[in-house]
């Protein structure tokens, strides 16, 4: 039920963040829904391929595919004056989904037999493949080649799960990770910090 729980909560966080991004650069309907289920799927996709694991087709993705076209339809039939303002709130749904990700992807290394570098690599993969290929797509650059921390966060997920830190087989030592990653995106978005020395002495 946990894990039930936070990949609707990621795929519906990338795609609404997706269908947004396509909005704000003037996409068709066709584009908007492209882009919006790249986002939640294509983290995965990247991790699987890196990894030398079966890739999953977007269409077997079960209810999760669903969840992301109602995501999707709703924000495009949204009135477009409400949509064009989300934007700015956009780090918020983007935090949710790198947080839910990398823990998934972190999840999914270790149900594989993999060792901490495999596993923290799965939940950087995860977690920030998605945002790339949206800005990638929406000709944006991409936030984990900005200066603000980014995928530092889904790293120290992977690490703290994969040295045994957190259990992700307990319910509740997972949500507090999940709600940790996603306090520490939004904070170091929002307080400016960056991967520059003179700033980690803040951290």
């Amino acid at each position: 039920m946990t894990w039930d729980i936070l990949n609707i909560l990621a795929v519906a966080a990338f795609a609404f963040s997706g269908a947004i991004v396509a909005l704000n650069e003037r996409y068709d309907i066709f584009g908007t829904f492209i882009l919006g289920i790249a986002t939640p799927f294509a983290g995965g996709i990247i991790r699987n391929i890196a990894l030398d694991v079966p890739v999953v087709h977007v269409w077997e993705q079960g209810y999760l595919f669903y969840v992301a076209l109602g995501t999707i339809a709703i924000v495009y039939f949204f009135p477009k004056t409400w949509v064009m303002t989300w934007d700015r709130w956009n780090i918020y749904p983007d935090a949710i989904g790198l947080s839910a990700f990398a823990l998934q992807g972190a999840s999914f290394a270790i149900e594989n037999g993999f060792p901490l570098g495999g596993i923290i690599f799965a939940a950087i993969l995860t977690g920030v493949g998605g945002g790339v290929t949206r800005d990638v797509l929406a000709q944006r650059r991409p936030m984990v080649m900005h200066q603000e921390i980014y995928a530092v966060w889904a790293l120290m997920a992977g690490l703290l799960i994969g040295v045994g830190w957190v259990d992700i087989e307990s319910a509740w030592q997972t949500y507090m990770i999940f709600l940790l990653v996603i306090i520490c995106r939004v904070a170091s978005f929002h307080l400016g910090w960056h991967l520059r020395f003179r700033d980690l002495y803040r951290l």
